[in-house]
């Protein structure tokens, strides 16, 4: 009794401060004037001008580095494969094929993982490989 008496105090505790803070992190509404977005606008335009072969060459460096990725997944099911090959088609002299595959899907997820943590250096247009 004296359990669920502490459980329900610590509840009570919880749900009245939770009600207290909360009015503190109510967000505060911010408008821009439709003036300055009319003055900045031609300064945007021009940024935006300046900044896009850049931008391209990031998005094609990234796309390719995500095809690379792609290609690396589909690896990972050399694994299972590759030990299909080399247990069940010896007989059809396909060992040697199998302990490749093995090899090539033991190391995929390693080699995912990499290109995973450097494709945002991939989309800023950085050749990584």
């Amino acid at each position: 009794m004296d359990l669920l008496l502490n459980i329900r105090t610590g509840l009570l505790a919880a749900g009245l401060m939770a009600l207290l803070t909360l009015p503190v992190f109510q967000p505060e509404a911010q408008a821009m004037d439709p003036v300055t977005i009319a003055i900045l606008t031609p300064i945007a335009i021009k940024g935006a001008q300046i900044a896009a072969p850049y931008v391209i060459t990031g998005m094609r460096s990234g796309a390719a580095h995500t095809l690379s990725m792609g290609r690396d997944l589909i690896d990972i099911f050399r694994l299972p494969v590759g030990m299909l090959q080399s247990s069940v088609g010896i007989p059809f002299s396909q060992f040697s094929n199998g302990i490749r595959n093995i090899g090539r899907g033991t190391i995929a997820p390693f080699r995912l993982t990499v290109k995973l943590l450097l494709l945002p250096l991939a989309f800023c247009g950085i050749g990584v490989g």
